[in-house]
């Protein structure tokens, strides 16, 4: 099969510091090239610290998620996709993971998310970054722009939540355990766009609920950015208050809206909001993270494979 023939596969995700040196020019790029202050840059590095003890694996893990999704693609439809990366705050960033289907000669491309749940403030921006410069370069591409109710996904957060549900189950006394599924936050003002995140986030939520058989839930935000302008709430922290002020003794932690860990899963839950529970006096447990998991490599894979369809036969 020829390289006009094949399909590049564009998996985009958000993107994370290389290493702690690397940490001010990241969040340089985040905050469209100005510098975090010498006080915001000390706090951000203390917390990949906090979280990576010297040693810095969590680029790896969208190395090895890339690296199965290529896998599970070639035993589904051998030689006939190329996954490349492109990242919004790293390098290679989504104009370089473009660049690189062109170079290799490949003419028609679908690009996907590390991210379930569309917003045009989110997996919109990816899009409208790749589609530019695959214009530029004259790359055929289409996108898969959510899969936050393929059932191979519901089913493994599902199987995760019941195992963390068991292991709580002992230590939530007389009261259920309460089930906080949790995304990243982002402006209030996507409210009155439309956007479809905030619906997506909570139709999954009622999936995995009612396929886990849990009644005792509530969404919530978490890892919000610090500007001016108002973000989507209440924050998990706040949740907790409010869940333990009801009496409830332990927390089981959703965290869906993200696929691997990363620092607002290792720092914002793990060290955060676990220190929250402590001084509040509940059990708090989270779920694992997708990570390379084999049904979450499905869900990506059969979604790029649907997607394709769109690119036309050859």
């Amino acid at each position: 099969m020829g390289q006009a023939a094949k399909i590049g596969v564009l998996v985009m995700s958000y993107g994370t510091p290389t290493s702690l040196d690397n940490v001010e020019a990241y969040y340089t790029h985040i905050r469209r090239g100005h510098p975090p202050s010498e006080e915001q840059l000390k706090e951000l590095v203390e917390r990949y610290e906090a979280i990576v003890g010297g040693v810095f694996p969590l680029r790896e893990n969208t190395n090895a998620q890339v690296a199965a999704l290529q896998a599970r693609l070639d035993e589904l439809a051998p030689g006939r996709y190329q996954c490349f990366q492109g990242l919004k705050h790293a390098e290679p960033f989504i104009e370089d993971g473009v660049e690189q289907i062109a170079k290799a000669g490949i003419a028609q491309a679908v690009g996907i998310v590390l991210a379930p749940h569309y917003s045009v403030m989110s997996v919109g921006g990816y899009i409208k970054r790749a589609q530019a410069k695959a214009a530029e370069l004259g790359v055929k591409m289409c996108f898969v722009h959510s899969y936050h109710l393929h059932p191979k996904l519901i089913s493994a957060l599902t199987d995760r939540v019941n195992s963390v549900h068991e292991k709580l189950l002992p230590l939530s006394g007389d009261k259920p355990v309460k089930v906080l599924f949790s995304a990243h936050s982002l402006p209030e003002k996507i409210r009155e766009l439309g956007d479809p995140y905030e619906q997506q986030l909570l139709n999954t939520s009622e999936a995995i609920a009612e396929a886990a058989e849990i009644e005792d839930w509530e969404f919530t935000w978490q890892s919000a950015g610090r500007t001016s302008e108002p973000w989507l709430g209440p924050d998990i922290l706040d949740t907790m208050e409010q869940v333990a002020e009801q009496g409830y003794k332990a927390i089981l932690s959703a965290p869906i809206g993200f696929v691997s860990d990363h620092l607002e899963v290792l720092y914002d839950l793990d060290i955060e909001a676990k220190a929250k529970a402590k001084e509040l006096g509940i059990a708090f447990e989270r779920i694992e993270m997708l990570n390379t998991d084999p049904l979450y490599m499905d869900t990506l894979a059969e979604s790029v494979m649907t997607v394709r369809e769109q690119l036309g036969k050859e």
